[in-house]
């Protein structure tokens, strides 16, 4: 069973959203742009482009849903980025850190197109059987490389299988990083079939949820349209971690959402 937990914490000043960086007509995708090299920084990241931008979307007053992708970058994500920008969609990607080491062009392009990134550890292990100097390194070789590509570190992680106790938030405390959960799965590590895939996610809609997924899962990739365009009919805006939050800032060390389940 998995363990939650909320750090306590008071809640932050509420910070003005930040417009997110937007997708560019010209990139390619990421099957072509891990060529380049490993170095990045905040100023090399274009500047985003309004034509490819939707209006601004305010969670207070329409239906919000956060899809989160997990475990990439891999082979299949810079499929998914060409989906979400055909859809003018904009998600939340936890990547592990040897990943982008490997596909530092996707996570480049991630941050280019607007998509907020956070830290999912760097070799996916189960955070509590570590001692807490593990964890910490986990953690913050991850944000390293996240760094050295973006020029931007993460505030947000995601413990690999939901797995947390006291000790991970109090490092992930130390490290700045607020946890952020689910509240509904897909399941797509074990549900392969596209079209059951996408009703199992369809069935999960709700306001405010935050739907775990994985960019690594080729049948993802191929239900991820209809998800999209099912969300869109049903009237849902598909949105980031940060939209969703509405301009509250999650605190160090804090679970999001509370009570989050598999």
């Amino acid at each position: 069973m998995r363990r939650w937990i909320q750090v306590a914490a008071a809640a932050a000043l509420a910070l003005t959203t930040a417009a997110p960086a937007s997708a560019m007509s010209t990139v390619s995708s990421s099957s072509n742009s891990d060529n380049s090299s490993n170095g990045s920084s905040a100023s090399t990241v274009p500047a985003a482009s309004p034509h490819s931008l939707r209006p601004a979307t305010e969670c207070a007053r329409v239906k919000c849903i956060a899809l989160t992708f997990d475990d990439g970058p891999g082979p299949y994500t810079g499929k998914v980025l060409d989906i979400l920008r055909a859809h003018r969609t904009k998600v939340t990607f936890f990547l592990v850190g040897g990943n982008v080491k490997k596909r530092p062009g996707t996570v480049r392009r991630m941050a280019r197109e607007g998509h907020q990134i956070g830290n999912h550890t760097f070799d996916h292990p189960h955070l509590t059987t570590l001692y807490d100097d593990e964890i910490r390194d986990e953690l913050s070789r991850t944000q390293d490389a996240i760094e050295a590509v973006t020029g931007r570190r993460p505030d947000l992680m995601r413990p690999p299988y939901g797995d947390t106790d006291a000790r991970v938030g109090a490092v992930t405390a130390e490290l700045g990083l607020a946890q952020i959960l689910w509240n509904g799965s897909s399941r797509d590590w074990e549900l392969r079939d596209p079209k059951a895939l996408t009703a199992k996610v369809l069935g999960l809609a709700k306001r405010d949820r935050v739907v775990l997924m994985h960019d690594i899962q080729p049948h993802t990739v191929k239900a991820l349209p209809k998800i999209l365009s099912g969300l869109e009919k049903s009237g849902y805006h598909v949105v980031t971690i940060q939209k969703l939050l509405r301009g509250r800032t999650l605190a160090p060390g804090e679970v999001f959402p509370v009570g989050g389940w598999n």
